[in-house]
């Protein structure tokens, strides 16, 4: 190959890497660029998602631009964080959370005694929406029948009952841990998500699940809540934990938001609930019909089938996001992995011990780096999400070029040398021209891994099309998971026949 085909090779890598290296640095200022609009968090369960959607949309009339809702950012500890970080204004919360769980307090705290406590760190809790969600344990119907159980109590003495909590629960200072001990269960939990513990339950896969006591579920399977007739639980009663600086900066909205209080009962909440996952309904329409009086009868028009959820108006968005965050992250990888092998190729030692490194780095749980690069960058949505599918990039690109250059023959390699050739012009006039179809082939590979991996990036709030897997996970519709997985898996198949084409067309080109 010429000298000006390798260069004409090269040029776009560096205008790549120039381009994602500008990427890398504004990464910073457009996670910050957030102060303008009014930011709405939720948890990942379905009254959440709900009650985010209702306190956006009572706001909406009285902003000048609408206020951004960041869906399914995960339990207690990532919104809470992702509130003292400035990453969201204000979500809804429950009383005794704040009290027992926030504020590490060992009994329940009045509104202004939290408020108090709340103060120094920045944050506040007001607008009491009117109802109260607590924790329970619920069995199946007939087998509370079967074995007499009523209360916590009658539980102790069934050993052999399998439990299934939700991990929040079994770690919560408020949850399992305290209820085991005050009612001296013996039983040892299985970690199950909230949405699929229902499924387990009627399945008699496990015999015993937590519940929020506005669960739709609850009387749709005909469960059996026990009672707790030893008063650990205590009231959560809902609310919004915001930001101080929220009613000064967002006056007319704050002042709508408050006539919300007591305004959503139990038997409303529950409602609600039983629209989103029993019917169907939208998050968006079912804050909308509450918020304009009307009931359940409306659920019919506002269900979902899976087409509509599949070609949904969000689709446009979460592709450009899921793009997005595959083609930074993949190309930071490219900018870091090509010129370190580059560097490390001629050191076996040096280059045995960081392809090591990036392989360890395979082996780290996607959530549970997220959860460690939440605390060291202090933010939630696109930066830890960039960073870890930037890391999960590095193995392939940077194993690929290495083994690029070791197949080069080393008769090409000494033929180069006899020319005069240093060692830089070796490289990139006969190694890397003929090692190029193998690193393409590391970021092919990178690719396809970072599209289905990107799918996490909705546990923190930096969308993509694990918002809707995220969000069916939580609500328990199969239609939705697959209205997110089926887009992912279209765009890998779409990423695979493009770098067919550019393949071909390099060989082509020779």
């Amino acid at each position: 190959m010429s000298e000006r085909g390798a260069r004409g090779m090269l040029a776009p890598m560096r205008r790549i890497a120039c381009l994602a290296a500008l990427l890398l640095f504004a990464l910073p200022a457009l996670a910050a660029d957030a102060s303008t609009p009014l930011r709405i968090g939720s948890k990942r369960f379905t009254e959440s998602y709900i009650l985010a959607q209702v306190l956006a949309q009572a706001a909406a009339p009285h902003l000048p631009q609408p206020p951004q809702v960041k869906q399914g950012l995960g339990n207690t500890a990532i919104v809470y964080e992702a509130l003292r970080a400035g990453n969201i204004d204000l979500y809804p919360e429950y009383a005794g959370t704040i009290a027992l769980e926030i504020l590490k307090s060992d009994k329940p705290m009045a509104l202004d005694a939290m408020n108090r406590a709340l103060a120094p760190l920045g944050l506040g809790a007001a607008i009491p929406l009117g109802f109260n969600d607590g924790y329970a344990l619920a069995v199946r119907g007939a087998d509370a029948q079967k074995l007499s159980l009523r209360t916590l109590s009658d539980m102790a003495a069934h050993p052999e009952l399998r439990l299934g909590l939700s991990n929040e629960f079994i770690g919560r200072a408020d949850g399992w841990p305290g209820l085991a001990r005050r009612y001296n269960l013996k039983q040892q939990p299985t970690g199950l998500d909230h949405g699929l513990a229902y499924d387990a339950l009627a399945a008699s896969q496990i015999d015993v699940m937590d519940i929020y006591t506005t669960d739709a579920k609850i009387g749709h399977l005909k469960l059996a809540v026990l009672a707790d007739d030893k008063n650990y639980f205590p009231r959560y009663d809902a609310l919004v934990l915001y930001r101080l600086e929220v009613p000064q900066r967002f006056p007319q909205a704050w002042a709508a938001l408050q006539q919300l209080a007591g305004t959503i009962d139990e038997n409303a909440m529950i409602a609600m609930n039983a629209r989103a996952e029993l019917e169907g309904a939208g998050f968006d329409a079912i804050a909308r019909d509450h918020l304009a009086g009307k009931s359940g009868g409306a659920a019919a028009s506002a269900r979902r089938g899976f087409t509509d959820k599949l070609l949904g108006p969000d689709l446009g968005r979460l592709t450009l996001q899921h793009l997005a965050l595959v083609a930074v992250s993949v190309g930071i990888a490219a900018v870091i992995a090509i010129p370190l092998a580059l560097l490390i190729f001629p050191l076996p030692r040096a280059r045995a011990a960081l392809l090591g490194a990036t392989g360890l780095l395979q082996t780290v749980p996607s959530l549970a780096l997220l959860a460690i690069l939440i605390w060291a960058v202090g933010a939630i949505g696109l930066v830890p999400a960039v960073i870890a599918l930037t890391l999960y990039s590095l193995l392939p690109i940077m194993r690929n070029t290495v083994t690029g250059l070791l197949e080069v023959p080393q008769g090409l390699r000494d033929a180069g040398s006899a020319l005069g050739m240093t060692r830089g012009q070796r490289l990139r006039l006969v190694e890397l021209p003929l090692a190029w179809p193998t690193i393409l082939a590391g970021i092919r590979i990178a690719t396809t891994i970072a599209i289905g991996t990107a799918t996490i990036a909705a546990f923190v709030g930096a969308g993509g099309y694990g918002e809707r897997i995220v969000t069916g996970l939580a609500i328990n519709d199969s239609d939705l998971l697959l209205a997110g997985a089926i887009p992912a898996a279209a765009l890998a198949l779409l990423s695979e026949a493009l770098f067919e084409v550019i393949e071909r067309l390099l060989e082509r080109r020779g």
